[in-house]
């Protein structure tokens, strides 16, 4: 007798199929939290490795930190370019092949823009700096994810949010990571992007973390009530060495959890506005 597949695999198929919605438009993804060490930068490369590895599109993560982020080395290193030079050749950067050669590629067929070396150049990373990167790779590229700095008032966050469709909220389970969790979203709610706040996606990182422990269900219930969904990600070795990141060499626990956090970010494909100010 064929059983038929388990309720499992009917939710990965499920999962898998929401995950390949075809897109109207370039989708962008904005990665924020206000507290460094969260595993914003891993959410960030593991979600997009996930959408990479499931559909045929191309995907990008963007390192939009001014203080010199570390999105670039959590791929394997293929080329030496940055964001700044990207920038600076733009102008003759026609086809997705020219474009190519600036960024790195992981197996996973996620490809990574990485910030610039020098802080001083990166500090200079402003809106309209974003706003022109993202001009040229929304040419090329299906999805967009943006590894965004801490610093919620540097002058690159104000065009990271104008152009993001949906924010993924990332939080440590610990007091000080919660209480800066929920001060974004104040932040967000004060200043005119409270559709962007129901329409988010909070992050539990249950990584190791310097600092007092919090009851992860009343801090999962707190975003509950803010955000349209909220994802533990559990401890995972692979993760904790803060190296290269290989979606193969997570626990499927930890897969399973950035299928669901790619799934409910893809619950919007479709919806993307059709222009956007620049």
């Amino acid at each position: 007798m064929n059983p038929g597949p388990s309720p499992d695999e009917v939710r990965d198929r499920r999962q898998t199929a929401r995950i390949r919605t075809p897109l109207l438009d370039c989708h962008r993804i904005a990665v924020l939290s206000l507290k460094g060490g969260v595993g914003k930068t891993t959410t960030t490369v593991a979600v997009g490795s996930t959408l990479a590895s499931l559909r045929g599109d191309r995907v990008v993560a963007i390192d939009a930190n001014p203080d010199r982020g570390t999105l670039g080395s959590k791929v394997p290193r293929t080329s030496a370019h940055t964001v700044r030079e990207l920038l600076e050749d733009a102008h003759r950067l026609h086809r997705y092949v020219d474009v190519r050669r600036y960024l790195s590629q992981a197996d996973s067929r996620l490809e990574v823009l990485a910030s610039a070396n020098d802080p001083e150049l990166s500090d200079t990373f402003g809106a309209e700096d974003y706003r022109a990167v993202d001009d040229l790779l929304q040419r090329h590229y299906s999805i967009l994810l943006t590894d965004c700095g801490t610093g919620i008032l540097h002058s690159a966050m104000h065009g990271v949010l104008q152009l993001a469709d949906t924010l993924v909220i990332v939080s440590s389970a610990t007091a000080d990571g919660g209480t800066s969790a929920s001060a974004t979203l104040d932040w967000l709610d004060a200043h005119g992007y409270a559709e962007h706040v129901r329409e988010a996606v909070a992050v539990i990182s249950m990584f190791p973390t310097q600092g007092e422990r919090v009851d992860v269900d009343a801090l999962a219930h707190h975003f509950e009530a803010r955000t349209r969904r909220v994802v533990q990600v559990p401890f995972d070795p692979h993760l904790a060495d803060g190296g290269r990141i290989v979606l193969s060499d997570l626990k499927r626990e930890t897969q399973t959890a950035y299928r669901e956090i790619a799934g409910a970010v893809a619950e919007r494909f479709g919806e993307e506005r059709g222009s956007r100010p620049h």
